[in-house]
């Protein structure tokens, strides 16, 4: 069996993967310059992914995956593939037999732990607190609507997505005292420490009773612009909304005329949105109405997995995959072709 990594791996990590793999494993990988080492240019892999029967990627280059004539089992070290949806690759393995899995659940604790920092940096008011402090300037007046803190604290938490991200975000807000509430399609399926569930035909509902909103559902054609004015319009004015999942599930216009208006009180995210050639014009990234300008908006740039441990459990377990595949054994994190995840 023959495994191509799609980035330019260092010893350490081709040594890992072939130890972990059957005995007679080949394991390739890219040489060449680069400027981030976790994508791979096309001249780099063209040599290498007609012989591979196994790929395991960050990140894939225009023309790989139609050359890889061989492929077998594509290990996808994303939680999401909704950029393999997009680029065609899900058609394509459909059309080759080749079976695709995730490692979704790797990052988890990261990404819970950042969307719980957005949390109580909007209620909380950190940057502004900060920057006035940096002014020497106290806010005022005390104990104004416009200076005090928010508190979690008995306040009421909705979670749209309810997978592994979403139920460590539950526990995290267990643990400063809130009232959890999920929204998933599988409503029937408990989740710990989430007091109710509840399905997506219940979103506006659930919206209007909360006073803070973490989305973290994966971005698939049923999710894609799924907040828009009137799930904004059901939610409470003094309420924040944190977006760990992708850009495009929430819409930017309504959100920007909410966040302008008063009519939301917060915004925070780890994702922006993606206007790409050919779905818009003019194409680029971010937002373009300056949403992350904002003086209620916090943010970072799909840096909520760029932490401690997260690279390493992500070889780890898109080796797994493999490995999985290589002993005839079911992969636990495959993903539906159809579904998407």
């Amino acid at each position: 069996m023959k495994v191509l990594c799609l980035w330019y791996a260092n010893d350490d990590e081709l040594n890992y993967i072939k130890g972990a793999m059957p005995a007679g494993t080949e394991v390739m990988a890219p040489k060449g310059d680069y400027l981030s080492r976790f994508d791979c240019a096309y001249s780099d892999v063209k040599h290498l992914a007609p012989d591979a029967d196994a790929i395991i990627a960050l990140s894939v280059p225009e023309g790989a995956l139609e050359i890889a004539k061989k492929l077998k089992v594509f290990s996808w070290m994303h939680s999401g593939v909704d950029d393999l949806r997009q680029m065609g690759a899900l058609s394509l393995f459909k059309e080759r037999g080749v079976k695709l899995a995730n490692i979704r659940g790797a990052n988890a604790v990261a990404v819970a732990e950042q969307a719980m920092m957005f949390v109580l940096s909007l209620a909380k008011q950190t940057l502004v607190k900060h920057q006035a402090l940096q002014q020497r300037q106290k806010p005022h007046p005390v104990y104004a609507d416009e200076t005090r803190s928010a508190m979690l604290h008995g306040r009421t938490i909705g979670i749209i997505g309810l997978g592994q991200i979403g139920a460590r975000i539950a526990k995290h807000a267990k643990g400063f005292d809130m009232y959890v509430i999920g929204v998933r399609r599988d409503k029937g399926k408990p989740v710990g420490c989430v007091d109710s569930v509840h399905g997506t035909d219940e979103l506006h509902s659930v919206l209007a009773k909360c006073d803070y909103v973490v989305v973290a559902a994966p971005n698939t054609v049923e999710t894609n612009q799924l907040i828009g004015k009137p799930e904004i319009a059901a939610m409470k004015p003094s309420a924040f909304l944190v977006n760990i999942s992708r850009g495009s599930v929430i819409q930017e216009k309504p959100l920007y005329e909410a966040l302008t208006s008063g009519r939301l009180r917060g915004y925070a995210a780890d994702v922006w949105w993606t206007y790409g050639y050919g779905r818009a014009f003019p194409a680029g990234s971010g937002s373009r109405l300056a949403v992350h300008r904002l003086p209620n908006v916090i943010g970072s740039e799909d840096q909520a997995a760029n932490a401690d441990d997260v690279l390493q459990r992500n070889i780890q377990w898109g080796t797994q995959n493999l490995l999985e595949f290589a002993t005839e054994k079911p992969l636990t994190r495959e993903v539906s072709l159809d579904l998407g995840y």
